[in-house]
């Protein structure tokens, strides 16, 4: 009887130690989750810029007549796009191979998210947000640039496209026109 009451005591020693092992990695883990919910909320990031959605196309950065891809005051390229239910706006943009380009674009609505195909493109669009994304093209060519985000029942048929061409044929179509999409490149 004795033999059976050790090994009770034992085994009874064994689940009391693996209980405070576990309740000290949750408690770990809580400690954790607070600490950082703390840090956030004390310091948010510091590149966090935000927009009002509801007036996107009313004014500022990203009205209709500032979207697609323009040459900036310093030489640079920058993009803007908008996602909305669904689909991007522009549809297409046109950017130079070769070529430092920050891509800058907002949600309209709900949650969108691009990649552009045969890249490192990969952007989250979250409403009241601007994500910016540096990218450079190396070649030449057309790229589609997919939703990868659900967004609803249009979702399957939210793409647009990113046309690469080379940096004389983007400066002379920047002459020509401030902003470029596809459809001036036509």
């Amino acid at each position: 009887m004795s033999d059976q009451h050790s090994a009770a005591h034992a085994a009874e020693q064994a689940e009391t130690r693996w209980v405070w092992i576990v309740a000290a990695i949750i408690a770990l883990l809580l400690g954790m989750m607070a600490y950082m919910s703390l840090h956030w909320i004390t310091m948010p990031p510091q590149r966090m810029e935000t927009v009002n959605p509801g007036t996107l196309h009313l004014a500022g950065e990203f009205v209709e007549a500032n979207l697609g891809s323009a040459t900036e005051a310093d030489g640079s390229i920058t993009v803007r796009l908008v996602g909305s239910q669904y689909s991007f706006t522009p549809q297409c943009v046109v950017v130079p191979a070769d070529t430092p380009i920050v891509i800058r674009a907002t949600s309209a609505d709900v949650v969108h998210g691009f990649s552009v195909t045969g890249t490192n493109v990969n952007v989250n669009l979250v409403p009241g947000y601007v994500s910016t994304f540096h990218a450079h093209f190396q070649k030449t060519g057309d790229h589609t640039m997919p939703c990868h985000e659900f967004c609803g029942i249009g979702h399957a048929a939210m793409w647009a496209h990113v046309k690469v061409v080379d940096k004389d044929t983007y400066a002379r179509l920047a002459q020509k026109q401030g902003r470029l999409s596809c459809a001036e490149h036509s």
